[in-house]
C-alpha cells in the first residue's frame, strides 16, 4: 500500500528494495540451514534421552532413521540404533565416540542399523581403546543376528568393510566390539555398566519374521523404554513392563488407524494406546514417525487416547527430553 505522503518508487529504488529483500531472504535462510548444535550435555545434567533421528525408511521428509542417545552427566553413555542419516545428528548432537558405554541394536532393517559402519570410521579416529559393547538380536534364516551382521561388516577377508576389522579383535588401535546376542524369545538377565551403574534389558518384540528386542534402560532411579519396531502381538512385552511407570516410553509412530495399511509388523495407533495405558510411562514419545501417520496425527492421537490419556509428544531429529 502507498501512502499519500511517500512518492512511489523509482525502477532505481524498485531494483534496491528487491535486492535488499532477497538480501534478508537469504540471510534468514543461511541462518536457518547453520543453527548452531546444541553441544555435548545440555540434554540432561544428570539423565536424558535424545532422539538423534525421528523418521522412517521412506526418503520422505528431514527426519533421520531411527536412532537415539541416552546421555548420563553429560556423556553419550548409550547409543540406541544407528538408522541411516544418523551419523550427521550424531555429529551435531555433540557425541562423543570415547563416552559410549554400550551400542544396543532393536534389530538388523537398514533404517535401524545402516550408519553402524559410518560412526565406528569416525570412532577410529578417535583415542579410544577400551573395548565397547554392543548388543542385538540372533538371527533366523531371513535376517542375520549381531555377530553374523558384523563379520558381513568387518570380517578381515570377506568384510564389506574389512579396513575395520580391528574392531572385531581390538587390532589397529580399535576399540574391540563385545557383542552381546540375545535370543529373541526370552528376557535374559539384564546388562549392567560397572561405570555409570546403568543397567540393560533387552525384551523380545514380534516384529513380523524380524528378529527384534526393546528395551529397558535404568540409570540413577530413571528409567527408559524403548519398545522399537513391534506389532501388535507383542504381549510378552506388555506383561514385563506392565504398570511399570517408566520415566520415557518411546514408540514408533509408522502407520495411520484405519483399513489399508500394512499389517503385522507395527502397531496402529489404536494399539500404541493399549501399550502405553498398560505400561502407563510418565511420557509417551512417538518417534520413527514416517509421513503417512503424521498426516494423520489428529486421527491417530483420538485413537491413542481411548486407552491413553497421559502426556505425549512427537518427536523431531535432535530433541532432548531431559530426566533430571
Amino acid at each position: 500500500m502507498i501512502h499519500a505522503n511517500n512518492p512511489a518508487p523509482t525502477p532505481r529504488n524498485a531494483d534496491i528494495l528487491r535486492s535488499a529483500a532477497l538480501a534478508v531472504i537469504a540471510a534468514l535462510t543461511l541462518t536457518a540451514q547453520t543453527a548452531p548444535s546444541p553441544p555435548a550435555g545440555t540434554c540432561a545434567a544428570g539423565v536424558g534421552v535424545q532422539i538423534l533421528g525421528s523418521g522412517g525408511p521412506i526418503a520422505e521428509s528431514d527426519r533421520a532413521g531411527s536412532s537415539a542417545i541416552v546421555w548420563i552427566d553429560g556423556a553419550a553413555a548409550i547409543l540406541v540404533d544407528t538408522g541411516s542419516g544418523a551419523f550427521l545428528r550424531y555429529a551435531q548432537s555433540g557425541a562423543r565416540f570415547e563416552d559410549h558405554r554400550a551400542i544396543a541394536f532393536t534389530h538388523f532393517h537398514a533404517d535401524h542399523v545402516a550408519d553402524l559402519a559410518a560412526v565406528l570410521n569416525s570412532g577410529g579416529f578417535s583415542d579410544r581403546t577400551e573395548p565397547l559393547t554392543i548388543m542385538g538380536p540372533t538371527g533366523s534364516a531371513d535376517f542375520p543376528g549381531l555377530n553374523a551382521h558384523l563379520q558381513a561388516l568387518f570380517h578381515p577377508q570377506s568384510g564389506a568393510f574389512r579396513y575395520l576389522s580391528g574392531y572385531l579383535d581390538g587390532s589397529a588401535g580399535k576399540a574391540k566390539l563385545l557383542p552381546i546376542e540375545v535370543a529373541a524369545d526370552a528376557v535374559p538377565a539384564p546388562w549392567v555398566d560397572t561405570k555409570t551403574g546403568a543397567k540393560i534389558t533387552a525384551i523380545p518384540v514380534q516384529h513380523g519374521i524380524v528378529p527384534a528386542l526393546a528395551y529397558l534402560i535404568e540409570v540413577q532411579g530413571k528409567s527408559i523404554v524403548f519398545a522399537g519396531d513391534q506389532n501388535e502381538f507383542s504381549e510378552e512385552f506388555v506383561a514385563f513392563l506392565e504398570d511399570r511407570k517408566p520415566d520415557l516410553l518411546i514408540v514408533h509412530n509408522v502407520i495411520p488407524e484405519g483399513p489399508g495399511q500394512p499389517r503385522g509388523l507395527h502397531r496402529p495407533p489404536k494399539q500404541l494406546g493399549v501399550m502405553a495405558a498398560a505400561i502407563n510411562p510418565k511420557l509417551l514419545v512417538l518417534s520413527h514417525n514416517m509421513k503417512r501417520a503424521l498426516d494423520r496425527h489428529t486421527e491417530g492421537e483420538a485413537a491413542i487416547r481411548k486407552s491413553y490419556k497421559g502426556p505425549m509428544r512427537i518427536a523431531g531429529d535432535l530433541d532432548c527430553f531431559p530426566l533430571g
